[in-house]
């Protein structure tokens, strides 16, 4: 059990988890400052805010990261409750641009890649760090110009660890689907949508990564260990334990900073309750657009969070909303 399961596992996982923080890092180095001013200015109304959160989250892989920061600017006055809540919108359809490139079975390549990323880093330190432009102050220019095609090895380079750390995850399934407690979980999943859902939040709160726990299931899922409806459920579970995070931020902030967490908060338990007894629907409508479970479950997470925050859009313009713009 341990060498079948829980070392491949904490090792696929620590890779997944490892790939997802070098990406996020790495752009938020590049465009994290550059945000901020973005976020204070093209947030003047929800459906802006929608647009502007979906895009920071897609080029950040992060919605905690999104999220977390218009808290931050809630609570330093920068924004309003109001404006912030199309960013939230935003960020939950902009989270399943990585739960997509999952979904894509690009597994087999991950180690070329991460040769390849390595490679192209090394390059750009040899050619702007170690003088080969000529003099001190040609060589500082050659390092801004080699600035971007760095990030961008270092972010391949954690897409990269991520797709090893799937593979490594979906080589414990066989060894799964043989144990008594997942056979006796799926039993309960399959009578009740109810334990696929506490099980996408309680391991979704517990480490912080929406994305590592539909990873981990779509891993399950296109090895044929679990069905595709009991792993729908597992996702809605998962944008409502991803919500933690943005509570742990808002304690102690400002009666604004706390709106917009447990704004977050409501829309995705709502979502999930609404959607819930329609899982087996929507993993049906999913199966429509692949013919892979994985994919199938991405597919499945991107109609449910765009649904949600399209749903949930007119709400924002409710006029006893608007007028905490004041507030």
């Amino acid at each position: 059990m341990l060498y079948a399961i829980a070392l491949p596992m904490l090792g696929g996982f620590v890779l997944f988890l490892s790939g997802m923080r070098t990406m996020e890092s790495a752009l938020q180095r590049s465009v994290g400052r550059r945000l901020h001013r973005i976020l204070a200015r093209f947030t003047s109304t929800p459906l802006h805010g929608l647009a502007v959160g979906t895009a920071a989250t897609a080029v950040l892989q992060s919605s905690t990261a999104v999220t977390v920061m218009s808290i931050g600017m809630v609570n330093a006055g920068l924004l309003t409750f109001p404006r912030t809540l199309g960013i939230v919108l935003g960020t939950n359809i902009g989270t399943c641009l990585t739960t997509e490139l999952i979904g894509l079975n690009l597994g087999k390549h991950g180690l070329p890649l991460l040769a390849f990323s390595i490679g192209l880093w090394l390059l750009t330190a040899v050619f702007g760090e170690m003088g080969f432009a000529g003099s001190r102050t040609d060589g500082t220019g050659m390092a801004r110009m080699l600035a971007p095609l760095r990030t961008w090895a270092v972010v391949t380079g954690g897409f990269a660890l991520l797709l090893i750390g799937i593979r490594m995850m979906q080589s414990i399934a066989p060894a799964v689907r043989s144990t008594a407690f997942f056979d006796a979980f799926l039993s309960r999943a399959d009578a009740s949508v109810f334990w696929g859902l506490a099980a996408g939040i309680m391991l979704t709160a517990a480490i912080h990564s929406s994305a590592a726990v539909i990873g981990i299931v779509m891993g399950l899922a296109e090895t044929g260990a679990m069905p595709v409806e009991v792993g729908v459920a597992i996702v809605l579970g998962a944008n409502v334990g991803t919500c933690v995070t943005a509570v742990i931020a808002a304690l102690g902030g400002t009666r604004s900073g706390r709106f917009v967490a447990w704004s977050h908060v409501l829309l995705n338990l709502g979502g999930a309750a609404l959607f819930a007894p329609f899982a087996p629907q929507l993993g049906a409508a999913a199966a429509w657009l692949s013919s892979s479970p994985a994919s199938q479950i991405a597919h499945a997470q991107t109609l449910f969070n765009v649904a949600c925050s399209l749903l949930a859009l007119p709400l924002c313009y409710h006029p006893r909303i608007r007028r905490l713009n004041a507030a």
